[in-house]
């Protein structure tokens, strides 16, 4: 899975005023990433707000990312949920004939035990008509899939191939890259920590930051991939401050707020969320502003 080495970036959805999707804005965000040079992008993450869309719009996301990358970068699709049958009814009825892999999240809310996520997942990599990224991100799941799980469900199916770690423990990833399986990929789901995961064996990250800064943020991840440390650093500290600023708040809340400032789109999120308070907001502007000198 050469294609998932690198950085993805994990896309919002852009809204109107309204609250309707803007599916120019999200044109303008697709290029910008593709442009600016990241691997890969990921369509109905979290950061996309999956949650709150209805059908039919994730269906008008899904159709807008793929006609506007043209076949230019990989695509991975947001396949994921705490109802076991009804993510393998959509595996075997959707078409994946656009996308290399789909991105598959723990099971939230329900808190099942070890033995019930790798149950969840085998279903999940019977179904699968195309490789199959692990997500843990215990701080939104209420549960932690353990590295021995992962290591489990990467020894027993082949075409799970990777994970996006997000639990921000970079021990614990220590432990997944010491004893995975040789050809698995272990994929940084924290900004904040990717370059020190990927200079420990990562293959790269799935990211919030970056869609915002692409041109920079990949090229730290190259840097990082190649071991030119010292380089890839100085990229790190330019934007950490901006990292802590775009979760600060909650996402994709911050990040949109840097969207706003580079000219492509609202600052627009649907309840349950909300804009980043005008403090926050005008510190995300000045770093856009001062950032672009």
């Amino acid at each position: 899975m050469q294609s998932l080495i690198g950085t993805g970036v994990a896309l919002v959805t852009p809204f109107k005023h309204d609250f309707s999707v803007d599916t120019e804005a999200l044109k303008r965000i697709v290029n910008f990433s593709v442009d600016n040079g990241v691997e890969y992008l990921v369509v109905l993450g979290t950061t996309a707000e999956n949650a709150t869309l209805s059908k039919t719009e994730s269906e008008l996301v899904i159709e807008t990312v793929i006609a506007a990358n043209n076949g230019r970068l990989p695509l991975v699709l947001g396949v994921g949920g705490n109802d076991t049958l009804k993510v393998v009814a959509e595996l075997k009825t959707r078409d994946f004939s656009a996308f290399e892999a789909i991105l598959s999240v723990s099971p939230y809310y329900n808190k099942p035990t070890q033995e019930g996520i790798y149950q969840h997942f085998k279903a999940i990599a019977q179904a699968a008509p195309i490789p199959v990224i692990l997500y843990n991100v215990p701080g939104r799941t209420g549960s932690n899939m353990l590295p021995s799980t992962v290591i489990r469900l990467a020894t027993d199916f082949d075409n799970i191939v990777a994970i996006k770690e997000a639990a921000g423990d970079l021990v614990q990833a220590m432990q997944l890259l010491q004893n995975k399986p040789k050809d698995f990929l272990v994929i940084s789901g924290d900004d904040m920590i990717a370059l020190p995961m990927i200079l420990a064996g990562a293959s790269g990250v799935i990211s919030v930051i970056g869609q915002g800064f692409p041109k920079e943020f990949s090229e730290m991840i190259r840097l990082g991939l190649n071991r030119k440390v010292n380089e890839a650093f100085k990229l790190h500290y330019s934007l950490a401050n901006c990292i802590e600023m775009i979760f600060e708040q909650g996402n994709p809340a911050g990040i949109k707020e840097v969207f706003l400032s580079l000219g492509l789109t609202e600052n627009q999120v649907r309840l349950p969320l909300v804009n980043v308070d005008e403090s926050l907001a005008n510190r995300i502007a000045e770093f856009v502003k001062n950032s672009a000198k």
